[in-house]
C-alpha cells in the first residue's frame, strides 16, 4: 500500500523521504524537520509549546519536567493546517515523548480530523533498527528499489568503521545533556563500540539516564564527547562554559589526560536518520584519529575543547 499525502511528526522520516526521493509526498512537518533545505518550505504541522532557543539547559530540563508532571503539552499540534494537510499517513515515533511529537501528538491529531489516516510508528533504538525503518518507509510509499540501495550505501560505510582494526581502545563518554548531565543511550553505545571505545556508561537500545559527575570520575574517561540533543557545536559551547566552572565539572576536568570533544549533535546524532552513519565516522575520527585520518566527515562537524 502507498501512500500520497503524508504528515511527518519525526524529521529523521521526513530525511528518509527525500532520500528516498519522495519528498514531494510530504505535506506537513514539525518545526524539527530542517533537512535538508527543501523541508523548511513545508507546512509546520507541530510546534514546541515553549521556545527552548531562548533557554539554557537546565531551564529546558525544568520546563519538560513541569510540562510531564502536570500533563501538559510539550507540542502543539496546528488544527487549520493538519485539516488543510488531509493526511492519510502520518509517520511517528515511539522512542522518546521528549525528542519528538509521541502517542499523545498522534491521538489528537486523529481527533482533530474527521477520519483516521494510517499510522506508521518507527521505534528504533539502534543502527540496525535505524536501516529497517528505512525499508518500513520504502515500502510504504512504494520506493522499494531506492530503500534498498540507501540501505546498501549505508550498510557498506558501517561496516567499512566496524571492520577495521583498532588497538588500544579509549574508554569513551557521551553526553546527551550537560545540566543536568545526561549521558547518551539507544544506539550510541553501540556506535562507541563500533567506532572502537569502550562504552562504560549508557546501555545499547536504552534510553539516556540522568548521572552525577561523580559517577563519571570514577568511570575515568579518557574522552568525552559533548552532544546535547539537538544542539549544534555553537549551542553547545556556550552550554559548556556556562557548566564548567561548577566544582563538580572543574573536578571533572581537573584531569588534563581527558580529551574532551563537542559534535553538531543536532545533525549527526540526536535523530534516527540516515546521517546517523556520518556520526559514526565522526566518532572514529575521534576515538582513533591516527586510524580515520584518511577518513571524510562534514567540515565543522567535531571540534576538540581540551
Amino acid at each position: 500500500m502507498t501512500s500520497e499525502r503524508i504528515v511527518s511528526f519525526l524529521p529523521s522520516a521526513t530525511e528518509v523521504l527525500y532520500q528516498l526521493g519522495a519528498g514531494d509526498l510530504l505535506v506537513g512537518v514539525t518545526h524539527e524537520c530542517k533537512f535538508p533545505e527543501a523541508a523548511k518550505r513545508k507546512p509546520r504541522v507541530i510546534n514546541p509549546s515553549f521556545n527552548p532557543a531562548k533557554m539554557n539547559s537546565k531551564e529546558i530540563d525544568d520546563k519538560i519536567a513541569e510540562l510531564m508532571q502536570y500533563g501538559r503539552d510539550i507540542y502543539v499540534i496546528n488544527d487549520k493546517i493538519l485539516k488543510e494537510a488531509k493526511p492519510d499517513l502520518i509517520v511517528a515515533q515511539g522512542v522518546c515523548e521528549v525528542c519528538s511529537p509521541f502517542t499523545k501528538e498522534i491521538k489528537k491529531a486523529i481527533s482533530i480530523l474527521d477520519y483516521e489516516p494510517d499510522i506508521l510508528i518507527l521505534d528504533t533504538h539502534d543502527l540496525d533498527d535505524i536501516l529497517i525503518s528505512i525499508m518500513n518507509v520504502a515500502e510504504r510509499v512504494g520506493r522499494i528499489k531506492e530503500g534498498r540501495k540507501l540501505i546498501d550505501s549505508l550498510q557498506n560505510r558501517i561496516d567499512s568503521i566496524r571492520m577495521r582494526p583498532k588497538e588500544n581502545k579509549p574508554k569513551v563518554l557521551c553526553v546527551e545533556w550537560i545540566d543536568p548531565p545526561f549521558i547518551a543511550g539507544h544506539w550510541v553505545p553501540q556506535m562507541i563500540e563500533m567506532a572502537g571505545g569502550i562504552n562504560g556508561l549508557g546501555s545499547s537500545r536504552k534510553p539516556s539516564y540522568r548521572i552525577d559527575i561523580n559517577e563519571i570520575i570514577k568511570f575515568d574517561p579518557d574522552k568525552i564527547i559533548l552532544m546535547p540533543c539537538g544542539f549544534d557545536i555553537d549551542r553547545t559551547l556556550i552550554e559548556f562554559e556556562q557548566v564548567k566552572t561548577s566544582n563538580e565539572w572543574k573536578s571533572l576536568l581537573s584531569d588534563q589526560n581527558i580529551e574532551i570533544f563537542a559534535v553538531d549533535a543536532g545533525q549527526y546524532f540526536s535523530k534516527p536518520s540516515p546521517r546517523i552513519v556520518t556520526g559514526l565516522e565522526i566518532l572514529a575520527k575521534i576515538i582513533h584519529q591516527d586510524k580515520f585520518m584518511d577518513q571524510l566527515v562534514p567540515k565543522d562537524s567535531f571540534i576538540k575543547i581540551q
